[in-house]
């Protein structure tokens, strides 16, 4: 009998997503007779503990008898139990120095360690995570900004209902302007923007016509590989060395900032990685964009007037062009750039961003667990038995004490 525990999240401010809805908890144990589900009870996860009850899922304070324990957000060290199973973001394949006690603790407990950031597919494509609605959500506010800032049009926040679909029906009501917006990016963050981009009716339109047109209804262009980065020496793209020599590369969104009111930014960086545009740049007398929504949300990273993440109850601040000091958002002038920068914007849907990471662990990632040898786990484990596993080695100085 294999027991998987769903632990409740700590963090503040609380997290409500969960790994599993109550009714693939079900689904799961009826498909695997030898597999138990547990649920830690919660007071703030998105589904009740009664809906898991009446699911046929145990309620357990104690989750020290299981083998496996799913949460969503970082453990405290303290709640940590030792040699257990854990599954998480762990946030640690980076160095991030604000998790390193964390990094030491699942060290000095012999804890498992998989990541779901580290699941991936041989070409290393991410199996899982709440970037799909990432974007969803991201793109959402970004319009929502917009339409706030310049007395436009009004947009429910997506925290404020209770799943997409009822966003989608406020999306009927709404007639954008003739904006124009950029999307960057080529994972599932992009997905979502897209997403909302088609059922808001915003028509898509190539990087070169965006540049060289105007239009009299709303339109955006997606910028990926070689139409956002070129070599710096000869002004070509290739993916496989782009992602192997990333400092040799260049970017190209500045030639859109003329042409740019929302700019969504749903990117993977790195500090090898060029910004998008630079610090100067928002000086620029041609510089239009009047709302970024920095949805991957690195501070201080492509977006550069990311000055820290903002949070869902009060999702935007603005940018002063001529000082780069924050300032109030929602000012209706385009010297003040409205900054969206929520580092966890899934939880704004909280229910549908669950039901979407569920289906996929249990399609992509269940097996793979319960096979007892798979190379996508064995990827995923940052550390086992008191050690960092060979494909992280390069995180000792930073794992061990």
């Amino acid at each position: 009998m294999i027991r998987i525990g769903l632990i409740r999240e700590r963090k503040s401010p609380a997290d409500t997503r969960v790994a599993l809805t109550p009714q693939q908890c079900m689904q799961i144990m009826q498909k695997h007779p030898g597999l138990q589900i547990v649920a830690e009870p919660s007071p703030d996860r998105c589904i009740p503990d009664a809906d898991y009850v009446a699911a046929g899922i145990p309620m357990q304070q104690d989750l020290s008898n299981c083998d496996v324990l799913l949460g969503i957000k970082e453990v405290r060290v303290e709640d940590l139990i030792p040699d257990k199973t854990y599954f998480f973001f762990s946030h640690t394949k980076k160095k991030q120095p604000y998790n390193q006690k964390l990094m030491h603790a699942l060290i000095e407990k012999r804890i498992r360690m998989i990541d779901y950031e580290c699941l991936t597919h041989i070409d290393e494509q991410r199996i899982l995570g709440f970037g799909y609605y990432a974007g969803v959500v991201g793109a959402h506010n970004g319009l929502l900004t917009y339409g706030q800032k310049f007395g436009l049009y009004n947009l429910p926040a997506a925290h404020n209902v209770s799943c997409f679909a009822d966003l989608l029906r406020a999306y009927e009501q709404v007639k954008l302007p003739n904006i124009k917006i950029v999307v960057t990016g080529s994972g599932k963050v992009a997905s979502g923007i897209i997403e909302v981009m088609t059922h808001f009716d915003i028509e898509s339109v190539e990087p070169e016509d965006f540049l060289t047109h105007q239009y009299d209804y709303p339109v955006y262009t997606h910028l990926k590989g070689g139409d956002l980065y070129a070599r710096k020496d000869n002004d070509l793209f290739s993916r496989d060395d782009f992602h192997a020599h990333p400092e040799a590369y260049k970017c190209l969104f500045t030639k859109y900032i003329p042409q740019t009111d929302i700019l969504m930014n749903g990117i993977y960086w790195d500090a090898k990685i060029a910004r998008l545009f630079e610090k100067q740049d928002i000086l620029r007398n041609d510089w239009r964009v009047s709302v970024v929504a920095d949805i991957t949300c690195d501070i201080d990273g492509s977006v550069p007037i990311n000055v820290g993440a903002s949070t869902i109850a009060d999702p935007v601040y603005g940018i002063d062009r001529k000082t780069g000091q924050k300032v109030a958002a929602f000012q209706n002038t385009k010297n003040i750039i409205d900054v969206m920068a929520v580092d966890n914007l899934p939880n704004e849907l909280p229910r549908d961003a669950s039901q979407y990471f569920g289906a996929h662990f249990e399609k992509f990632v269940l097996k793979e667990l319960l096979s007892g040898n798979s190379d996508i786990i064995r990827r995923a484990t940052i550390c086992e038995n008191g050690k960092l596993t060979s494909d992280y080695d390069y995180l000792s100085d930073y794992a061990y004490k």
